[in-house]
């Protein structure tokens, strides 16, 4: 004990590396607003980034906070374009995968609290911070989740069972023509509350009742509390739904097509009436831009394509999609819908399509009258709906419909002959047909008795 101090006297402890509380940076402002600046990239240029820089980075990552300061994560850097190649085969059609400078898997150990998920915290926070320093240094990456069958990942990188692949991040140069377009973010009145949950309801989104939803009961495959009846959500949740997930508008030339689809969209659109220069075209709930490129180019280049959408960030990423095609811009009219009202005036409107969204509608009945209305006396509607009555539907009820809600929204396939009902009640019929005898993938156009019994009903009717 030092002379003078006392056995009862405090001791005080200087904290270690630093003498007092370090002055905030003055550019503290300018650091975070370049951080947000931040965005997923999907196309790389494919050019190589030197081990040490790669290292670097990887090395960052570390410096964020690990759990009980365990670090039980592992990052594997995969640069050689073989293995490149083959992480892209494995993520079932990731192009990034292959074109991106260097894939950066993310691994931990399993078995530590993994109740409380803090060593997967730890890995994201690592990423994150990758994904921050890459962005600093000038460099782009996306984080992906969707990296496809980790046994197979497994096997290529020899991760042992003891150890999980969490993610990858994907790290390159973007290409001079990649959109430099960031998601959008939700306005942060709707994120934060001060003291309790205070939340917009049309951001909470519709479950089945239940005394209590535990965590580990809810799987992709497996949701026992997914609501997927769009009759029980609103309209202004399920254009919130729409709005926020990127599924399928990604705004890169001819990607995102749908596998499932595939031809079938081909088939729809050779429904189409022959419509002349000055025709305005509605489509409905527009697909993420997949869809209505392809109805851009089936038309005629003088008629006008009208974008109705419950959500504008949609519209956004469909608007950049039309410029990645080379499509030109000058006839295309994005609009809002606000609670499924078309924002037409009465018989204004040349034709109406609807591909396959009547059954993501709260009330669809509601939107043909709302079709009717806008229609010109000898104006059309093609529509196409998932049929119920089908292998497709038995499969959605058996399988699909026990899973979570797809990215895309909530949806119930609807039995063609009630939508045949629906359309016959309103409009003229001019041409009908099935499409597909598969649950998946399968475009054969049905005829005759069998246009009730395929995957999709698909029909061009015509106001009297």
């Amino acid at each position: 004990m030092s002379k003078g101090a006392t056995a009862n006297a405090p001791m005080t402890v200087e904290p270690v590396g630093a003498t007092a509380l370090a002055p905030r940076r003055p550019d503290w402002r300018e650091i975070l607003d370049v951080l947000a600046t931040r965005c997923s990239c999907r196309d790389f240029d494919g050019s190589p980034i030197d081990r040490s820089v790669l290292a670097e980075i990887v090395r960052d990552g570390t410096e964020a906070p690990s759990s009980c300061n365990q670090q039980q994560w592992h990052f594997i850097v995969i640069d050689d374009p073989a293995l490149k190649l083959r992480a892209h085969e494995i993520s079932g059609g990731n192009h990034h995968f292959a074109e991106c400078s260097a894939l950066i898997y993310l691994c931990f150990q399993k078995g530590w609290t993994h109740g409380n998920f803090s060593v997967v915290q730890s890995v994201a926070g690592a990423a994150y911070h990758m994904m921050l320093s890459a962005h600093l240094r000038g460099f782009s990456a996306i984080w992906n989740a969707g990296i496809g069958d980790k046994v197979a990942l497994a096997e290529m990188m020899g991760v042992p069972p003891t150890f999980e692949i969490q993610g990858a991040l994907a790290i390159g140069r973007p290409r001079p023509s990649a959109p430099p377009m960031k998601a959008p973010r939700r306005p942060f009145t709707e994120v934060h509350s001060w003291n309790r949950f205070d939340r917009p309801a049309v951001t909470r989104y519709p479950v089945k009742l239940a005394d209590e939803y535990p965590f580990f009961r809810i799987r992709n495959d497996d949701n026992p509390f997914a609501l997927w009846d769009p009759r029980q959500w609103s309209w202004g949740q399920i254009g919130d739904f729409r709005g926020y997930s990127v599924w399928a508008k990604s705004p890169l030339a001819g990607v995102y097509v749908s596998r499932r689809q595939g031809a079938a969209t081909k088939v729809e659109l050779d429904l189409l009436p022959d419509l002349q220069t000055g025709a305005r075209v509605v489509e409905v709930m527009p697909w993420g831009g997949t869809y209505s490129v392809e109805l851009r180019r089936r038309l005629n280049p003088k008629v006008e394509l009208h974008l109705a959408e419950l959500s504008p960030h949609n519209l956004t990423f469909i608007v950049e999609r039309f410029r990645q095609e080379q499509l030109p811009v000058d006839r295309l009219h994005t609009e809002l819908m606000p609670q499924g009202v078309l924002p037409h005036a009465d018989a204004s409107v040349d034709a109406v399509v609807l591909p396959q969204v009547l059954e993501h509608m709260p009330d669809p009945q509601r939107m043909l009258d709302e079709v009717r209305r806008v229609l010109k006396p000898g104006g059309h509607v093609v529509a196409s709906i998932r049929n119920l009555d089908s292998d497709y539907g038995r499969h959605w009820h058996d399988v699909e419909s026990r899973a979570q809600i797809p990215n895309q929204g909530p949806f119930q396939p609807l039995p063609a002959a009630t939508v045949q009902g629906w359309l016959a009640e309103r409009f003229i019929a001019e041409r009908e047909i099935g499409i597909g005898r598969e649950v998946s993938s399968d475009a054969t156009m049905l005829d005759g008795s069998d246009i009730l019994a395929g995957r999709l009903y698909a029909a061009r009717y015509r106001r009297g």
